[in-house]
């Protein structure tokens, strides 16, 4: 597919993830969505981030970091939709992968693939207006340590904006909530409430934290998607994963799961 965007026929697939909620992603097609998910609807997470972070403010060819990017559905979705210069990283997508994909959406020109550890950024300080992460930095952005390292690569007022898979409210102890204990890896425990990351951030002194909310109903979508990845993904194993997950949301029906969206802007 030359252009993710483009439709040769009707889908009825794409009628049924057609999201009021999310009009640009609607746009894309569902096909290839699916073909390059790698959990949640990322592009979903990223237009409800955007207005939050201010993406549509972003002057053109504004220098965007697409941090944990995956297959670089969300990389090019900013340089569509925002006109932005976008590096995309990630540590297990290949870039010449990702290059291949990003050719075929017509954005070559606009987005960098690069292979980089979170830990490990092999970029300039202060070389970024914006720093974007979708259903990733949950996996190393709570370590107390990461945050300031991180935003000295954006430029004085620059934001981040992060997306993450998340809990309602804390845990207290160490055991997970009975309903969720036949599903829960030890991975969750990275899953934090939205009032735990708006202390994490503004403790940090590192940013000026703007915005740290719930998504109302995002499970709802979550589910959505892992019935459609369930159903129609071409990779038996993403098929199998979403089944699992999807009996976890839907067992709990929002009571604990769903997504946080955080927004700091630097100092």
């Amino acid at each position: 597919m030359s252009d993710p965007r483009s439709r040769t026929s009707p889908d009825p697939l794409t009628d049924r993830v057609n999201h009021p909620d999310y009009p640009r992603s609607s746009q894309y097609d569902a096909r290839w969505a699916v073909e390059n998910q790698m959990g949640p609807n990322a592009l979903w997470l990223l237009e409800w981030l955007a207005p939050a972070l201010g993406l549509d403010a972003l002057r053109p060819c504004a220098r965007v970091l697409d941090l944990g990017c995956g297959r670089a559905m969300t990389s090019i979705f900013l340089a569509r939709e925002f006109h932005a210069q976008v590096t995309a990283a990630d540590l297990w997508v290949k870039p010449d992968d990702n290059a291949r994909r990003i050719a075929e959406g017509g954005f070559a020109d606009r987005v960098l693939p690069v292979h980089a550890e979170a830990h490990e950024l092999p970029f300039a300080e202060g070389g970024f207006d914006a720093i974007v992460s979708i259903d990733a930095y949950q996996y190393f952005g709570t370590d107390d340590l990461y945050l300031p390292t991180l935003t000295r690569l954006l430029k004085p007022g620059g934001r981040i904006g992060v997306v993450v898979p998340a809990l309602r409210e804390e845990l207290a102890g160490t055991e997970p909530p009975e309903h969720l204990k036949p599903w829960w890896e030890p991975d969750f425990w990275c899953f934090h409430s939205p009032d735990w990351w708006r202390r994490h951030w503004t403790r940090s002194g590192a940013v000026e934290v703007e915005a740290a909310d719930w998504q109302p109903d995002g499970w709802r979508d979550w589910l959505l998607w892992c019935e459609v990845v369930a159903e129609e993904s071409p990779d038996e194993l993403h098929r199998t994963m979403a089944r699992r997950v999807g009996e976890m949301v839907r067992t709990d029906e929002g009571r604990m799961l769903g997504f946080v969206r955080v927004v700091g802007r630097r100092k």
